[in-house]
């Protein structure tokens, strides 16, 4: 019998989602664009890194 109550009660649980707050997507889209802002830096970054150590040592290696 326990079995039969504790089924109900999941079943009913899931459907009382009313009290959700609204999403507004002017923030979401925002989070969006700074993530990528900021992953274009760190490409950028890491770029540029790779490229002093090309320079490095190409001028290591020409002495």
């Amino acid at each position: 019998m326990s079995t039969e109550v504790n089924s109900l009660e999941n079943q009913i649980e899931p459907n009382q989602n009313h009290n959700q707050q609204k999403v507004d997507i002017n923030i979401l889209l925002n989070r969006v664009r700074s993530e990528k802002k900021r992953e274009k830096k760190e490409n950028l970054l890491f770029l540029s890194l790779i490229g002093s150590v090309i320079v490095v040592t190409g001028i290591i290696a020409s002495l």
